[in-house]
């Protein structure tokens, strides 16, 4: 999830000669002309935050809804991503990637008209071929993914499964890991956003509500990725025990301003682990340091998976 706070302040009145300078201010700093020409408008791809000779596994990141591939991961005032800062010592034998696409749902320019199923094709697709790229092919592989890119990383697996291409089966071949951190595998409020007038956001002049109607609750396509990966999931645990492990984390603040983003409920996965973090659902991948709470639950889950494919390798 993006920096909500910066992009949809709580209105007050100013004068009117302050109006432009202050819409100015609230954008985002990758939508603001000043900035564009050190930051990059669309950071896409795979980029790899944390390099690591004879990893025993990768580590992807999969940003949400108005996420960045690295300022998702950045707590507020922070320079880094805490992956790159926190993870690499706890996690030594681990290489650390983190995958953005452009999931920005409004924007000042023109929005992506991409839908989910085009950033899961590419999420699959950049992710092969960077493996490719170091002899990884068959590296074990974990995914942590917020909000939307949980439904996305699910997604490209359910791609690879049933790929005609035995390269790109390789991702599913590979997975022993997923953290859903705030996943709206049930729906979420933020369906909500797709009616919200692009006049009532100021400076937003394109919409992508693509990915909005993917998140109502009672959208087929959320419905029927959640079914196929139930699905495979019962499969391998009755013929693959042990294989793929799955720990969902949920929020338990809400934010500014409304209830929960995505409640403990659509959160969670039937016959999984369930973790609360003390956060809202912008700042719960957003760790401050190794002592917050959050992380070190999500930590001890991947050290956990890590030792098991170890012992396994």
């Amino acid at each position: 999830m993006g920096p909500w706070k910066k992009r949809f302040p709580l209105r007050r009145s100013v004068p009117a000669h302050r109006a432009k300078d202050e819409a100015e201010s609230d954008r985002p700093e990758a939508e603001n002309p000043a900035s564009q020409s050190s930051i990059p408008l669309f950071p896409n791809g795979i980029k790899v935050l944390h390099d690591c000779e004879n990893a025993l596994v990768d580590v992807c990141f999969v940003h949400g809804l108005t996420g960045d591939r690295e300022r998702t991961w950045t707590a507020d005032e922070q320079q880094d991503p805490w992956p790159k800062v926190l993870l690499p010592s706890r996690l030594p034998q681990a290489r650390i990637l983190t995958f953005g696409y452009d999931a920005y749902v409004v924007r000042g320019s023109v929005a992506s008209s991409n839908r989910l199923g085009d950033h899961a094709s590419s999420l699959l697709n950049k992710l092969t071929s960077n493996r490719e790229s170091c002899n990884a092919t068959t590296r074990p592989l974990i995914f942590v993914a917020h909000s939307l890119g949980g439904i996305v990383c699910k997604r490209a697996i359910l791609l690879s499964q049933n790929s005609a291409e035995d390269h790109l089966q390789d991702i599913f071949n590979a997975t022993r890991g997923i953290v859903f951190l705030g996943t709206p595998h049930k729906g979420a409020w933020l369906a909500k956003w797709a009616t919200i007038p692009a006049s009532a956001l100021g400076f937003v002049k394109s919409t992508n509500t693509n990915l909005l109607d993917v998140l109502q609750s009672k959208n087929e396509v959320l419905e029927s990725i959640q079914d196929d990966f139930l699905t495979m999931t019962r499969r391998l645990r009755e013929n693959d025990k042990g294989r793929l492990q799955i720990t969902c984390f949920f929020e338990e603040l809400p934010m500014r301003f409304a209830a929960n983003i995505v409640e403990k409920d659509s959160a969670s996965l039937e016959g999984y682990t369930a973790i609360s973090i003390h956060a809202n659902h912008r700042d719960m991948v957003k760790f401050m340091s190794a002592e917050d709470d959050g992380f070190v639950a999500l930590l001890g889950e991947l050290k956990r998976w890590v030792k098991q494919i170890g012992m396994a390798a």
